[in-house]
């Protein structure tokens, strides 16, 4: 056995290379080809530089903004199926995504017209539902106890999205034809952020959640041993499963802000990854965040082109790779 710091090196070169791969080629691919060189020519002016606008305005932040929330939805599902000790658990399962989902739903049927830093009203909103979503799940898990149940918080969160996928139906019921059509378009999950302002929005919250996880390693795989066993080890259970239940969250609101809900990141490449690495969350944190990015970037460079012209949202291809896998990870756990 390799020690830890020689795995995490190969870990992190491997999948490093993987996303930095994917970042200098997704941007040159595309129904309209573009030279690298041309893009890059200084000599020709930015306005008559065809080349460079498709680069920098129409390919670059969108697969920026593909590798952002890839590794939000990555890692933020490797921490939840840590935290519930359950390898089915993601997003979802804490009803962020379908709070996010209902703030957004909101804002597009009641015109909300709204912007704080050039940021739009639909993401904000997002954020906004999202965050709600967590404080009202929160305060249910932690209501009759000290501490925080995991179990009424599984629970809470299954119900509450239940609760939201209803609300969500009903403002499409009051929404017309055009709002619909935005509507589902959103919640099949996109990346047309059509600039770099959502990316500087969501970052702070990216910042602050990665920067998290990276002192959760060790009480996650505590934790996999148990509440006890882990306390017995010296780990603050309370404040590890808190801090992992805000990361994570905060992680899912800033990418549910920039591309709408994106099924199955969070539990595909969780799984690929300790399949390649094992379950030392020291390494598969880092290559949950990679590959993550990795991955995402790919499902919507297929998404823009497989039938182009025509756009396929990026959530509608993660759906059809995600769904049998998650089949095939139901029976392996039955």
């Amino acid at each position: 056995m390799k020690p830890i710091r020689a795995r995490l090196l190969i870990t992190v070169a491997v999948f490093g290379t993987l996303l930095v791969t994917a970042l200098l080629v997704a941007p040159l691919l595309g129904s309209t080809p573009i030279s690298l060189t041309r893009a890059f020519d200084g000599r020709v002016p930015f306005d008559d530089n065809v080349d460079a606008q498709i680069f920098f305005i129409a390919r670059l932040p969108r697969v920026l903004a593909a590798a952002l929330v890839g590794a939000a939805l990555a890692s933020s599902g490797a921490i939840f199926q840590a935290l519930f000790r359950n390898p089915l658990a993601s997003q979802d399962t804490l009803g962020v995504s379908s709070g996010a989902s209902l703030g957004a739903v909101i804002a597009i049927t009641f015109h909300l017209d709204l912007s704080v830093g050039g940021v739009s009203s639909i993401p904000l909103a997002g954020l906004l539902g999202a965050f709600s979503a967590l404080g009202i799940v929160y305060l249910l898990a932690t209501a009759r106890r000290r501490g925080l149940s995991t179990t009424v918080l599984l629970l809470a969160g299954v119900t509450m999205t239940a609760f939201f996928s209803a609300l969500i139906m009903f403002t499409q019921y009051l929404a017309d034809f055009t709002d619909t059509f935005r509507m589902t378009r959103w919640l099949m999950g996109t990346l047309d952020v059509g600039g770099y302002t959502p990316l500087v929005a969501a970052a702070p919250l990216l910042i602050v959640a990665f920067a998290m996880f990276a002192v959760l390693p060790r009480p996650l795989d505590l934790l996999s041993l148990g509440a006890d066993a882990a306390s017995a080890r010296g780990v603050d259970v309370v404040a590890a499963e808190r801090a992992a239940l805000v990361s994570a969250s905060l992680a899912t609101g800033a990418a549910v802000s920039i591309s709408g809900p994106i099924g199955f990141v969070g539990i595909i490449v969780p799984h690929l990854v300790r399949l390649l690495v094992g379950s030392d969350h020291r390494l598969v944190l880092p290559a949950s965040i990679l590959f993550g990015a990795s991955f995402v970037i790919v499902c919507d460079l297929i998404a823009r082109t497989l039938f182009s012209p025509l756009e396929v949202p990026v959530g509608v291809v993660t759906a059809l790779v995600g769904g049998p896998f998650f089949l095939w990870l139901l029976l392996r756990h039955a």
